[in-house]
């Protein structure tokens, strides 16, 4: 797969340095759920899965019949499943009995565990509907733990401002000046930054080594700095870009300004058996998984 040799190529450089580009990717156009719209950059052919994350759609249509359908009632086991709602409103329900909505900037991260049964259905007939969805894996100790939800509203996120006049939306883990997400307790110790970066402005963090990385710039484009690699990168809104060794990135806006996704997540390097909306670590824990959502056991 090119992101594991993009990767492996990183191997043994140095980790103090800037994070470059190894891999962009523009994402597969498809449809998901009944009908629903969108752009798939990783659980594509282009870029399969990047450890722990294995799967990042995003959502960005004001056209109701590209959303309306939304996702039905459907089953989950095994990972964990993060929904961030930029434009727009989705409920959510489960055979557990939850019941919400994601309003316009909040976030719902779902840990699935052992098995749940749920549906995310738009909660508006007409606008923009705009939102990403994560797919987070669990550690072969913990596929079969108890399912449990956090949520939080837009409110309820912490917003960092920098003097350079970005704004950073901590959703998980720490910035480097000690803003702390709401997200706690995951066990790929994640990062989840939502960035904005005026025109011409910069923005600086820090990255664990330790962890795989992408930004995904939805809005305007961005420059990433190679460092001592060289290769500065010019990223467009609607691109995946995976992140090489280092322990930082660095990243330029242009003229019009910038928001992008900073993501990152200790890879677990365990075996992958994935079965539709099953992600389990053997064949035959997939088809347990079958097995026992129909005979109702979720």
């Amino acid at each position: 797969m090119a992101v594991e040799k993009a990767l492996k190529t990183q191997k043994g450089a140095d980790t103090s340095c800037t994070r470059p580009v190894v891999l962009s990717v523009q994402g597969l156009l498809t449809s998901d759920g009944d009908g629903v719209k969108l752009r798939r950059f990783i659980g594509s052919s282009t870029l399969s899965m990047l450890d722990p994350f294995l799967l990042l759609d995003a959502f960005d249509s004001d056209e109701p019949r590209d959303y309306l359908g939304g996702f039905p009632e459907h089953p989950h086991r095994g990972f964990e499943t993060v929904t961030y709602v930029l434009a727009g409103r989705v409920r959510h329900q489960d055979n557990r009995g939850n019941n919400g909505v994601i309003e316009a900037g909040g976030v719902q991260w779902m840990t699935a565990g052992r098995g749940i049964i749920h549906s995310e259905m738009p909660e508006q007939h007409n606008g923009l509907l705009s939102a990403f969805q994560l797919w987070v894996n669990l550690p072969a100790a913990q596929k079969m733990r108890q399912p449990q939800y956090q949520e939080f509203s837009a409110a309820q996120i912490p917003v960092e401002y920098g003097l350079d006049g970005s704004e950073v939306r901590v959703i998980a883990g720490e910035t480097s000046t000690g803003t702390i997400g709401p997200i706690k307790n995951v066990p790929t110790e994640p990062i989840y930054f939502d960035v904005a970066v005026r025109p011409r402005g910069s923005f600086v963090e820090a990255l664990p080594p330790t962890h795989n990385s992408f930004i995904s710039v939805y809005e305007g484009s961005v420059v990433i700095s190679g460092g001592s690699f060289g290769r500065d990168k010019v990223v467009e809104a609607g691109t995946l870009a995976v992140l090489g060794a280092g322990n930082h990135v660095h990243v330029t806006s242009k003229d019009t300004g910038a928001k992008f996704l900073l993501i990152a997540g200790k890879p677990l390097n365990e075996p992958i058996a994935h079965g539709g909306p099953f992600v389990m670590n053997t064949r035959a824990e997939v088809m347990q998984a079958f097995q026992d959502f129909w005979a109702g056991r979720f």
